[in-house]
């Protein structure tokens, strides 16, 4: 038996979403410790998995390997479609596992595709494989269609720039109990019409906060400059999705982000992918009053939900 153990991830946004500039999508993120995905693997002469997304995710891995079967359990889930990266992080988990109990390589970029995923941000996949703080170059515009390529018909972007981040930073993720976030075909639908009608002065604007803020603030382990830099690029990318989401954040995260943006010791504060996850930056010292502060802002909205701290991953999938 083969065990692959995966955490979750954070997207932070995207650098461009103008079909303007000749680069597309780059998406920058950060792989967490917690919470995690878990799948367990032994060799079968057919596809056993309880659970039916496990079994699509396998018979796909079965067909890139050339295997006959697999039997998976799933032990640890992620939420799904709250944006921490439950399909992106599953699929792979499920791949590795199938892989590594025929002693076989995963190859889980270069395969990512045919699995479905990777097809706009390569941060999920770049986090799967070695965690940190990364940016990825995006796609080339000209490849953009107004409908999806088929599953495997694209390659997952390059990581352009990766960080360790200090051991004793904590991020703050906040689930609430709310719908969940977009995804599959209403995803694809949304991300397009936010594509061709994205402003392209917001890029410019982002790439200035990358180059001479994020990374700069990355490669120092400097805390507030990374927590300042990460909020503005949310907001600026909260620009882009105001018609499609409601607001540069969506219900409810909009609410618990300006509750948490008033927090002296959380900096940072953001929306991860569609939502409703909310992020915000601290450190261990702080952890305790932010975690408080999350509870509030939950309590002072009229929602329930999971607060939890967790450090950056500095590893991949084990």
């Amino acid at each position: 038996m083969v065990t692959v153990s995966a955490g979750a991830r954070l997207h932070f946004g995207f650098q461009n979403l103008s079909l303007a500039r000749r680069r597309l999508y780059g998406g920058i993120g950060v792989g967490l410790e917690e919470p995690r995905v878990t799948v367990s693997a032994e060799r079968a002469e057919e596809i056993e998995a309880d659970d039916p997304l496990v079994r699509e995710y396998a018979r796909r891995a079965v067909d890139c390997l050339g295997v006959p079967g697999v039997s998976l359990s799933l032990e640890e889930r992620l939420p799904r479609h709250v944006g921490l990266g439950s399909g992106t992080q599953l699929a792979l988990a499920t791949l590795a596992a199938t892989a590594r109990c025929y002693g076989l390589e995963a190859r889980v970029r270069e395969r990512a595709p045919r699995l479905g995923r990777g097809g706009r941000s390569g941060v999920g996949v770049a986090t799967f494989e070695s965690g940190g703080f990364v940016v990825d170059a995006g796609h080339p515009t000209g490849r953009f269609t107004t409908e999806p390529p088929a599953a495997g018909d694209w390659t997952v972007p390059p990581v352009v720039a990766r960080h360790d981040l200090p051991a004793d930073w904590r991020f703050l993720v906040v689930v609430p109990d709310a719908e969940p976030g977009r995804n599959g075909d209403g995803e694809d639908a949304s991300m397009r019409t936010v594509v061709e009608r994205a402003d392209p002065a917001v890029s410019d604007e982002i790439a200035g906060v990358v180059t001479r803020k994020l990374l700069p603030a990355a490669a120092e382990g400097r805390l507030e400059p990374f927590g300042d830099a990460i909020g503005e690029i949310g907001r600026k990318n909260g620009s882009w999705y105001a018609d499609a989401q409601g607001g540069v954040f969506r219900p409810p995260a909009g609410a618990i982000v300006d509750t948490l943006e008033g927090c002296p010791v959380v900096s940072g504060v953001g929306q991860s992918s569609w939502g409703p996850v909310v992020y915000g930056l601290t450190d261990e010292t702080h952890a305790a009053e932010a975690r408080e502060a999350a509870r509030m802002a939950l309590e002072d909205d009229g929602l329930e939900g999971d607060v939890l701290l967790t450090a950056v991953a500095s590893d991949g999938a084990l």
